[in-house]
């Protein structure tokens, strides 16, 4: 699979799909320069081997249309939301095409699979808050207050049921004044424009204000330290990730971080004990952050956990589904649910389950998700299903459980989540883990703390390995494919600088993460691309359940019910 990313720099990106139903889809800066728009559009290297004809998503203006149909080729789709549309053409003629004037992008139009099938679903939204026993924390006082969590996504918009919680930030860079997020995403807003972060924001910190309190999230008043790292297409580069990590350990006493979201991952296989991205998690453990992170949305197959869930440090959170009650007894396991153990290492993961279907929360505004799955419940509310939704329940039940206890440390956090998790829809450790949190039985854990003799990572290994199975292709003239040959450039086209070095006391200064992930051509700066792994819909059917549109093994770990 390969990704494709348009930044003034030419950044290497890997990023999602936003698709209708039918394409992995590129979008160009609307900043373009006009030197640059008579160049050849920059052609998805996965159509260079094709023969036949082929469906083909395109951006540009009308003239693209006009050159498809003088080469022969169908019209198929107009998608607007991308400024293009989807086409069938011989391959022969993709070369072609991309030299017309006008035309940006060019991405093979890749099947969809939807994860649904025949049957009567149960749909019940999920009763999470109460199934986790959040509900008992809340009415013992435990509703997050001083607690703040960090949410490594695609930004958070401001509305009512969360905007009181996000925490304004100060980035260290001259000429940006108080922020309400860090934005590494290059698009010069906040705001999320996909509509995976706002979505978590609910989970964790929702006051329910727009349900008259129906629908309240786990830590109604903890705080969220917003660090977007993807804009509309839901794009980011495994360095864009660990820069945003490193912001977070450096500024975790600043803003009181606690807690750190990551509802996402790449499908490296690479072992964590040299992986960057799994030193980075664990450089925020280190520091004192409960690190939470999704085990993927690549299942039922064994194997299937992300990186950087992959690290035995940090809390790695499955799904189950609740079926809308709160007992255990009627609990499944979805498909979806990435199982262990781990692919290079062999490590019996997920540690812990907790509800991910049918969750409700917030839709951001004319985000790429809401626009292409259109919801019917009313706004702001809809509802998903995944590893993601399960991740954002359980770092706000440890937001709770923090500001009952604020003394407790990661190690103790976990021990206490795993040693009192109830089995719960399997009996497969692979899948489940310790069973499903229950945040008040844990502060009566026994005494013990996690991760006792496990070695740290030392993060010498490759940055180009951390991405996983995906290529990425650079904005020059001569379309340059990085791969795992192609050494480990960043986001800025700066070396991504390994051994002693990169663990070393000099990764937490300036050196690496400075003013260069600020600079004028970041923001402003358009992501785009195909699928993280693919853009074919993730995992079997289940006749039993259908847990709505989502993007196989995509980096954010959500599908989106109606």
């Amino acid at each position: 699979m390969v990704l494709t990313l348009r930044h003034r720099t030419a950044a290497a990106t890997a990023v999602l799909a936003v698709s209708l139903g039918c394409a992995a889809v590129v979008t160009a800066p609307a900043g373009a320069s006009s030197g640059r728009a008579m160049a050849a559009a920059i052609v998805d290297p996965a159509l260079r081997t094709a023969h036949g004809t082929v469906g083909i998503v395109v951006t540009g203006t009308t003239a693209a249309e006009r050159a498809v149909v003088r080469a022969g080729g169908a019209i198929t789709h107009e998608l607007p939301l991308i400024g293009g549309f989807s086409a069938k053409v011989p391959a022969s003629d993709v070369p072609t095409i991309a030299k017309v004037p006008g035309v940006t992008t060019i991405s093979l139009d890749r099947p969809t699979h939807v994860q649904s099938a025949p049957g009567t679903y149960n749909n019940l939204p999920s009763v999470y808050k109460k199934v986790t026993n959040g509900s008992k924390l809340a009415s013992s006082g435990g509703n997050g207050q001083g607690i703040n969590i960090a949410l490594i996504d695609t930004g958070v918009t401001a509305l009512p049921d969360v905007a009181g919680s996000i925490v304004p930030i100060t980035p260290d860079v001259s000429g940006l004044g108080q922020q309400p997020c860090l934005n590494l995403a290059g698009d010069g807003t906040c705001n999320d424009l996909y509509g995976h972060g706002t979505f978590m924001a609910g989970i964790m910190v929702g006051n329910g204000s727009a349900s008259a309190g129906k629908y309240v999230g786990m830590a109604p008043q903890a705080g969220i330290v917003s660090v977007k790292v993807a804009g509309a297409t839901g794009a980011s580069d495994v360095s864009t990730l660990i820069a945003a990590l490193q912001w977070v350990v450096q500024n975790q006493a600043v803003y009181n971080i606690r807690v750190l979201n990551l509802s996402l991952g790449t499908d490296s296989t690479q072992p964590y004990a040299i992986d960057p991205l799994d030193y980075a998690a664990e450089k925020a453990w280190q520091a004192g952050i409960v690190v939470n992170v999704a085990a993927s949305n690549r299942g039922p197959a064994a194997g299937t956990i992300s990186d950087p869930a992959n690290d035995p440090f940090v809390v790695t959170v499955g799904a189950i589904d609740d079926k809308g009650t709160n007992g255990l007894n009627d609990d499944v396991l979805p498909n979806f649910t990435g199982r262990g153990p781990t692919a290079s290492d062999g490590l019996a993961k997920p540690d812990v389950v907790a509800p991910g279907a049918h969750i409700v929360s917030l839709a951001a505004p004319g985000a790429s998700i809401t626009t292409q799955f259109p919801s019917t419940m009313a706004a702001p509310y809809r509802r998903g299903s995944g590893t993601s939704m399960s991740t954002a329940v359980v770092s706000g039940l440890e937001a709770q459980m923090l500001s009952l206890q604020p003394l407790l440390t990661p190690n103790r956090v976990k021990y206490m989540l795993t040693s009192t998790a109830h089995p719960d829809a399997s009996s497969d450790l692979m899948s489940v883990g310790a069973g499903i949190v229950d945040g008040s039985a844990a502060l009566s854990a026994p005494a013990g703390v996690a991760n006792v003799g496990v070695a740290p990572s030392m993060g010498t290994g490759s940055l180009a390995a951390s991405r996983g199975t995906t290529d990425v292709v650079l904005s020059d003239s001569n379309q340059t494919v990085l791969d795992a040959s192609s050494g480990d450039l960043t986001s800025t086209l700066s070396d991504f600088t390994e051994g002693a070095s990169w663990f070393g006391a000099s990764w937490f200064g300036a050196s690496w993460f400075g003013a260069s992930w600020f600079g004028a051509s970041w923001f402003g700066a358009s992501w785009f691309g195909a699928s993280w792994f693919g853009a074919s819909w993730f995992g079997q059917p289940d006749s039993a359940e259908d847990y709505g549109a989502s993007w196989f093994g995509s980096a954010w770990y959500g599908s989106w019910d109606q």
